[in-house]
């Protein structure tokens, strides 16, 4: 099983290296104070985006999580947060402007139970995400509707006490892919396989698509937080892994 990296302090902003890959944790409960801070680096787009959520949990999480993308990428650019522009492709992936630099920078963002990761990398397509473990889903259900034959196997062949856990680790290692790949819901998650026992180490084992795609990828597996599962796809195979806590106090010294 792979070891799960360490989750490091950031004093300052690390730089980022061809060969690196830097994800950073990001608690998305902040005060009024820090809040309203990083709401203002937020673009006109954003804020109108923040406005259309129902519950205040919410807009107050997306506005900390877009700050802190900001934040974060600003400090990789030597910009100012509000100078940072985004661009989307055609299925609604996110993408640095082409401005001097930034063009080379990838980047993915996820979020779940007030937990988001910021996957950064220089040259490599990367996906990301994350999950809180919860007892409120019907796995099982969920597996056999969207899960390839193969996964849904694996699942069942396991003992009830390490189905929800799998179920998890299937789930965000799917979405990794999917968010990596680029192609949004046009790529069926049936398409592809991964590993899911919770022993095992997290990886890529087929492309049904593209069988020669399962090639391109590296798979890590993350524990973010006690009670949350997370997944890492980068392109290529030789990369280094850092992981570091991201809070807004700390952004101010970056």
């Amino acid at each position: 099983m792979q070891p799960h990296p360490e989750w490091q302090p950031a004093a300052q902003m690390p730089r980022l290296a061809a060969d690196e890959v830097h994800v950073w944790r990001i608690a998305l409960d902040c005060d009024d104070a820090i809040l309203s801070r990083l709401r203002e680096s937020l673009a006109d787009d954003e804020q109108q985006r923040a406005a259309r959520f129902h519950f205040e949990k919410d807009r107050r999480h997306f506005i900390a999580g877009r700050g802190a993308l900001r934040s974060l990428l600003a400090g990789y650019l030597e910009q100012r947060p509000e100078q940072v522009r985004f661009t989307y492709t055609t299925y609604g992936k996110p993408l640095l402007a082409d401005d001097a630099g930034a063009s080379a920078l990838r980047f993915n963002l996820t979020h779940s139970h007030g937990l988001a990761l910021l996957a950064v990398t220089r040259g490599r397509e990367v996906g990301i995400d994350v999950e809180r473990i919860r007892d409120n889903l019907e796995g099982e259900k969920l597996a056999e509707r969207f899960f390839s034959p193969r996964e849904v196997a694996a699942l069942r062949s396991l003992p009830l006490e390490l189905r929800r856990e799998a179920f998890f680790h299937c789930w965000t290692r799917k979405e990794a892919y999917i968010k990596a790949v680029g192609k949004g819901l046009s790529l069926a998650l049936d398409q592809f396989d991964v590993t899911l026992h919770p022993g095992e180490p997290a990886a890529l084992v087929a492309t049904h698509h593209d069988p020669h795609d399962v090639g391109r990828w590296l798979m890590r597996s993350l524990a973010p937080a006690e009670g949350y599962v997370g997944a890492l796809l980068v392109e290529g195979h030789s990369w280094r892994l850092w992981c570091g806590h991201w809070t807004a106090d700390e952004a101010k010294s970056f």
